[in-house]
């Protein structure tokens, strides 16, 4: 936190809010993103954190858009021109689109992300694909490449709607669950979560002084006290058992990804903590060594008590509960009188 209790990330935001800022008209001098965090239905829970940015008025001071997976689809409608459709996330139609069991006896994907984005976003509930293409707020959905096994930002390869559909297919195409890996622009990717689930690095990495992070996970109990998470971290059974068999036409690069997920998790939160109290590793203040620029990241998560959502979850009941989860972490975090006066939220 600054001298002051108010995170850098809230007061640059406050500051945007309070005096109308624009992307493509700033004068501040800063870039400041959004990063969405995926992991199929538990994206419910970033997507009510996106739908209350939006409703408070905050969704145009940012420059940039990340997401991951389902955070890309997340993202995607927050630029659409109808954000409102978010709470699609929490509707059984949308849940019936994505979700869909018996598809495994017709040798097609259970999470139907083709079905999603190809009928239900094209001809049901429409999603404006050239909206986010025109929106000035830059849109960057992650998906990791087939071959390398990096994050990788398709937003080069966004030349038209078409192009768009595939790279939220291409974010979300989880091995085994979600299909083959999608071709976009002569390449191959898979899911994003396979080697970003949480998409800040590659925000920072593209010049982000401050980035709002939506997590779709509650605070592990021992984040904010581990500040290394140790040579001990070793891919699960699972996970050792997914890479062998889901994964085992796939290249080496992308199973070593996944395999180093725990560990990047990990590494993830406790950076991500250190961030939060505006410290960073080897030093007092959040400076990136290489660049010597300022950077600020603050995250945002479902509290302790919200509903617990899994990749598969398909009950409306826990995903509406999930859905205003997420937005009651926004209101809690950026108070509306935070936003118009750029002091600390309310207690």
């Amino acid at each position: 936190m600054t001298g002051d209790g108010c995170h850098e990330v809230l007061r640059v935001l406050a500051d945007r809010v309070r005096h109308g800022s624009r992307p493509g008209e700033r004068q501040d001098g800063q870039r400041v993103a959004l990063a969405i965090e995926g992991g199929g239905m538990r994206g419910t829970i970033s997507a009510g954190m996106a739908l209350a940015l939006h409703e408070m008025g905050a969704a145009h001071a940012f420059d940039a858009v990340y997401g991951a997976s389902a955070g890309a689809i997340t993202g995607a409608w927050l630029l659409s021109g109808a954000p409102e459709n978010l709470t699609g996330w929490a509707e059984p139609a949308y849940v019936t689109a994505m979700i869909r069991p018996s598809n495994v006896w017709r040798g097609r994907p259970m999470v139907d992300v083709q079905n999603l984005v190809e009928y239900l976003y094209c001809e049901v509930a429409r999603m404006d694909f050239n909206a986010i293409l025109a929106n000035p707020v830059e849109y960057h959905p992650l998906a990791t490449d087939f071959h390398t096994g990096q994050a990788t930002d398709l937003r080069p390869h966004l030349t038209s709607p078409a192009e768009l559909r595939l790279a939220l297919r291409a974010s979300a195409a989880l091995p085994f669950l979600a299909g083959p890996p999608i071709e976009l622009a002569g390449r191959r990717f898979s899911d994003a979560g396979l080697s970003e689930s949480i998409p800040y690095r590659t925000a920072l990495a593209q010049g982000a002084s401050h980035v709002l992070v939506l997590r779709s996970r509650p605070a592990p109990p021992l984040a904010a006290g581990k500040s290394d998470p140790g040579p001990r971290t070793r891919p699960s059974y699972r996970a050792r058992l997914t890479s062998a068999t889901a994964l085992r036409i796939y290249p080496d690069p992308v199973r070593h990804s996944f395999l180093a997920r725990d560990r990047r998790l990990l590494e993830d939160e406790a950076l991500l903590a250190q961030y939060d109290q505006a410290v960073l590793p080897g030093g007092p203040t959040s400076v990136d060594r290489r660049t010597k620029a300022k950077s600020a990241v603050l995250s945002v998560r479902p509290g302790p008590d919200s509903p617990r959502v899994g990749r598969l979850t398909r009950d409306a009941k826990i995903l509406k509960a999930a859905f205003e989860a997420g937005r009651t972490a926004i209101e809690r975090t950026l108070d509306p009188l935070s936003l118009q006066t750029g002091l600390p939220p309310a207690e």
